[in-house]
């Protein structure tokens, strides 16, 4: 049984569809997946032993581009590669307008989330099955449901597993290994989730204090600078070079724990079963909380909802000293201690 998967944004939701993955390969042992999905994150299908053929495409920057013949050339070769093969159903796991667009390129049934579950109800219109999955239910478990409700299998009631092929996803290890230290995923798609830059700071001078430094990744200018402003105001902090999501897996496997807001980079942290506090103001923790074994979420003590929807207040309202102590319950002990 072949099935096309399409989730193609964003790095926290692609991730969140690979425990459904392990489901399907262990209710149905011959299954085997293809993956449509957004050129930034292309890396991460092809780390689950059940994905047989990763399917990049950019709808993001086509999107920008319409009327470049490039752009023609690159949707040509993308809906060539959607069509290459036979399928027994394709399943779009996304639930929007764009994503059931693709689906409606292959010759396959298709099964997709109805219009009271899907985030764009009009998506299920291009669905042959449309399936209920309730919206109160985590990312991670929606998914579940939805594939084995799509493919007719008992859903398990165990927690996920993101199957992850451990040696595709870590990388190649550093030439050098790194210092002591946590990785700090500062950055965010949205302005909405980002904590202040003096908690950054003030988190990075009480770990520090206790030996350790601060790893700081970017994948933005605009988070670059913000990295550089972190560690030129804290000596034990440095910025570290550009890396691809495989580079950073392997630094994932290096360090005893991450500190991480609301973005696709602490979910990664989660599928790799690294020790993370993870911190949530405007977004819920029991929908999108990182999904794991050793992790820890934070909720802005102000809740969800401020009067003026001030999310700026939300995620400021948790404090360093907050996240340090949470930290402190996941780090290994010191050398020697009793």
């Amino acid at each position: 049984m072949r099935v096309l998967v399409v989730k193609m944004s964003s790095l926290g939701d692609v991730i969140h569809t690979l425990p459904a993955l392990t489901d399907a390969r262990q209710a149905l042992p011959g299954v085997c997946f293809d993956w449509v999905v957004e050129e930034a994150f292309a890396e991460i299908p092809g780390w689950h032993s059940a994905v047989d053929n990763v399917i990049p495409v950019a709808l993001r920057r086509w999107r920008r581009q319409l009327l470049r013949a490039a752009t023609r050339r690159e949707w040509g070769r993308a809906r060539a590669q959607l069509r290459a093969r036979d399928y027994d159903a394709v399943i779009d796991a996304q639930g929007l307008l764009k994503s059931a667009f693709i689906c409606r390129q292959v010759a396959a049934p298709s099964y997709g989330m109805d219009r009271r579950s899907a985030r764009e109800g009009l998506a299920a219109l291009a669905y042959d099955h449309p399936v209920a999955v309730p919206r109160d239910m985590h990312a991670v478990e929606r998914t579940r449901l939805l594939f084995s409700r799509g493919l007719h299998y008992a859903p398990p009631h165990t927690r996920g597993d993101y199957g992850l092929l451990v040696e595709s996803a870590a990388g190649t290890a550093a030439a050098e290994p790194l210092a002591p230290g946590l990785l700090f995923f500062h950055g965010t798609a949205r302005d909405e989730k980002l904590w202040p830059e003096d908690h950054w700071v003030a988190l990075a001078e009480l770990s520090g204090a206790a030996g350790y430094c601060q790893w700081l990744p970017w994948g933005s200018e605009a988070e670059r600078q913000r990295a550089l402003r972190i560690a030129a105001r804290c000596s034990s902090a440095r910025v570290l070079p550009r890396q691809s999501l495989t580079g950073l897996a392997g630094m994932l496997r290096q360090v005893p724990a991450v500190v991480a807001v609301d973005t696709g980079l602490g979910h990664l942290a989660a599928a790799l079963d690294v020790p993370t506090v993870s911190l949530y103001g405007p977004t819920s923790t029991s929908l999108v909380g990182a999904y794991g074994r050793n992790q820890v979420h934070i909720q802005s003590p102000m809740g969800r909802g401020v009067k003026g929807g001030d999310a700026a207040a939300l995620m400021a309202a948790i404090t360093p000293a907050t996240v340090w102590r949470a930290l402190q319950g996941l780090l290994p002990a010191p050398v020697g201690a009793p």
